[in-house]
């Protein structure tokens, strides 16, 4: 028995054939290379077809960096142009007949990928904030991810955390604006043009080149605009671990995603600065640690949704 896993994010595709004791037997990692709309799912659908050739799986799972419509299977990931309601499920189908597939939110996949094999397991009050080219966070109460009634649940990109209110919030939110991996090369631009004479390391690439990676890079040199700006963005990350901590009472936050990786090392300032905001009682009894699977997490998380779906299959009376 074996399960395909896949895990869409905003710049790459990853996918893995999982065997029956939930081990990685096959995993490829692929950039989408600028593909948008359709393309995507071509690529998607592509991929699928490749593995379920060469290996008999019974079930799929999908995660994708957005929303879900569990009705109609429709995808909207607002980092993917063209993805604004997209039929991800049915054009799924299609390919894979008879075999089931699920389809969830990263945010909903990285929860359930680190409680089944990563630092989550064991607790059933968790959360995931996941920083990547956007910013969410998995949400586990009493061993169940929350997804609120229409499945925008962990949005926390639109979390208003300073005024005043700015139009260009409106896309993506303030907290994605300013501290995902979207949000920090944009917020890095910003200081930049503010500082009068600035001729640093980020003033020597083409502004619309400009990445997180460019960023952390520029703060690892000491370059003012570099600091500045991954000092305020470490006071968000602080105030958000907060807010969640004082709200859902969790065992454990996790912090991961592909800018989180690099950004680990600040992990200790993090803590610091969630300490100055939270609930008292509440920061006393959470830890606040790195990923176990790091980039890994959405698919493992896909996983788990598949083999769920698979004893959903196999045992329709539970």
């Amino acid at each position: 028995m074996s399960i395909l896993a896949i895990d869409l994010g905003g710049t790459k595709l990853a996918a893995a054939i999982f065997n029956e004791q939930g081990n990685i037997v096959e995993e490829i990692n692929i950039p989408l290379n600028g593909r948008e709309g359709k393309a995507v799912g071509e690529f998607i659908l592509k991929t699928c077809a490749e593995l379920l050739k060469e290996h008999k799986a019974e079930a799929v799972g999908i995660s994708v960096p957005g929303i879900v419509n569990e009705k109609t299977g429709k995808v909207w990931a607002p980092n993917i142009p063209g993805w604004e309601d997209y039929p991800l499920l049915e054009e799924i189908k299609k390919l894979t007949g008879d075999i089931p597939v699920a389809i969830e939110a990263d945010r909903t996949c990285y929860i359930l990928g680190e409680q089944w094999k990563g630092k989550a397991a064991g607790y059933d009050h968790a959360i995931f904030i996941a920083v990547g080219t956007g910013i969410g966070a998995g949400i586990m109460v009493e061993g169940r991810v929350l997804k609120g009634a229409n499945g925008v649940g962990g949005a926390i990109g639109w979390l208003g955390m300073q005024k005043p209110y700015d139009e260009k919030f409106r896309e993506r939110g303030f907290l994605e604006t300013r501290a995902s991996g979207y949000g920090i090369a944009r917020f890095a631009k910003e200081n930049a043009e503010k500082r009068y004479g600035y001729t640093g390391m980020l003033s020597q690439i083409p502004e619309e080149d400009i990445t997180s990676h460019h960023v952390l890079q520029a703060y690892e040199q000491g370059d003012p605009v570099g600091r500045d700006t991954l000092n305020q963005v470490i006071e968000y990350w602080g105030m958000v671990t907060a807010n969640l901590i004082s709200i859902f009472n969790p065992q454990i936050v996790l912090f991961g995603g592909g800018v989180f990786g690099p950004a680990v090392k600040f992990l200790d300032e993090i803590i610091q600065e969630t300490k100055k905001w939270a609930q008292p009682v509440s920061i006393k009894q959470v830890e606040i640690v790195s990923s176990r699977l790091g980039l890994k997490a959405g698919l493992f998380g896909a996983g788990k949704i598949a083999f769920d779906l698979l004893e959903q299959k196999n045992n329709p009376n539970t």
